[in-house]
């Protein structure tokens, strides 16, 4: 009975906390790129625009969903469905730290411990084209269908170098469970350099990592490999007969994939929960960032000048909030199972501000560079990483 009340208020806090992520990432992707672009971005509804996300769902759920004549129905309101659902799959079995105690009852902060995860997720993610593969065939819409077969050109073709890359981590943690490629990382070289899979000898995994993410770029259909929604050629792609919440649906599961992805990588490049420095250091660096976030606060909320009438009270408020967040961080009964969580979640977080400052950084290929670039370039730079890795391990054994 412990195992399924447990296991129910885990897959609740993750959905929740996902669905949120997947919101607010839209709120930090508008305010990074208007910084790139030396603009203002979203600050109208909420202090520095945070309630955004939920105006525009209100806006969204509100919104008239209309259906095009001629649709096929069925396949076309499954499709959103189907994108959503597999997205939020993928991310059940991904650990997000150790192993915790909840009023005496052991449990890993994951949804699912599958000794095959990085499998299941592998397989999940070759089934997902039939979200943006069916919405865009539903339609009976050209544009639609053009963006839908791009996406499964592109989806599929970078698969196989993303899927490669993945190989050679695994050979050197010798197993398919996340949980245990994280903590086959842990520890350092000279108490300095973190056995990291991107520096672990013998064979450091940096090129399986850069290609890695380079392939999921194209997998989550971002700049610059954003084809199948290219609205200069075909208005918004696969998407473009919906509106309402199927509209949200398409894009709540890119989000929530790109999270999955970046969760992916930290995993098995990253080294998963694991700090990049020894304890006790780590253990105080995350108190210092919230410490050092509320001085910034509590400074700018006291410029007059500088900020908007709202910020004097608002700044205030939110340096409060991190006074308490940095404090929670040395409570000796939380501090073991929010270290992890917090390491887990900068690591995550340095790669979706990847996706989002190459966003706003490069220029999107065209649809002959992008296949190229894949079949003549990434798919054998991947084979012969995977080789050498390979032999390098074989060689130490």
């Amino acid at each position: 009975m412990e195992f399924f009340i447990i296991t129910a208020i885990k897959a609740g806090l993750v959905a929740f906390v996902l669905l949120t992520l997947a919101a607010y990432l839209v709120w930090i992707e508008r305010k990074v790129l208007a910084h790139i672009q030396l603009r203002i971005g979203p600050y109208r509804v909420g202090p520095h625009g945070l309630l955004q996300p939920l105006a525009d769902l209100i806006k969204l759920v509100t919104k008239e969903g209309v259906m095009p004549a001629e649709v096929n129905k069925f396949y076309y309101l499954l499709a959103p469905f189907l994108a959503v659902a597999l997205a939020l799959v993928s991310i059940s079995v991904i650990p997000f730290g150790r192993q915790i105690e909840v009023f005496g009852y052991k449990t890993y902060m994951e949804l699912a411990d599958v000794n095959i995860g990085l499998l299941l997720i592998l397989a999940i993610s070759a089934v997902s084209v039939y979200g943006i593969a069916l919405g865009g065939w539903a339609s009976n819409n050209k544009y639609s269908l053009l963006g839908a077969l791009r996406s499964s050109a592109q989806m599929i073709s970078y698969e196989l170098p993303m899927s490669i890359a993945l190989v050679s981590p695994l050979l050197m943690a010798n197993t398919l469970s996340l949980r245990e490629i994280a903590e086959a990382q842990a520890g350092f070289y000279f108490s300095v350099i973190p056995k990291w899979y991107i520096f672990q000898a013998p064979a450091p995994q940096f090129i399986a990592f850069l290609i890695f993410l380079i392939a999921a770029f194209a997998e989550t259909n971002r700049i610059p490999f954003d084809l199948p929604e290219a609205e200069n050629e075909l208005v918004a792609g696969f998407h473009t007969e919906y509106s309402s919440m199927g509209f949200a649906a398409f894009f709540t599961a890119e989000y929530v994939n790109m999270v999955t992805i970046s969760a992916l990588a930290t995993h098995l490049f990253l080294g998963g929960w694991n700090p990049p420095v020894v304890e006790p250091v780590a253990g105080f660096i995350p108190t210092l960032i919230f410490f050092g976030a509320a001085f910034f606060l509590f400074f700018h909320g006291r410029q007059s000048v500088a900020t908007r009438t709202w910020d004097r009270f608002t700044f205030p408020v939110f340096g409060g909030v991190f006074l308490g967040v940095g404090a929670v961080f040395q409570v000796p009964m939380l501090k073991e199972a929010l270290g992890p969580l917090f390491w887990f979640g900068a690591k995550t977080g340095f790669i979706l501000f990847l996706y989002i400052w190459v966003r706003g950084t490069l220029p999107r290929f065209r649809f002959d560079q992008l296949m190229s670039f894949a079949w003549k370039f990434l798919f054998p730079a991947s084979l012969v990483q995977l080789l050498v890795t390979g032999l390098v391990v074989a060689l130490k054994e």
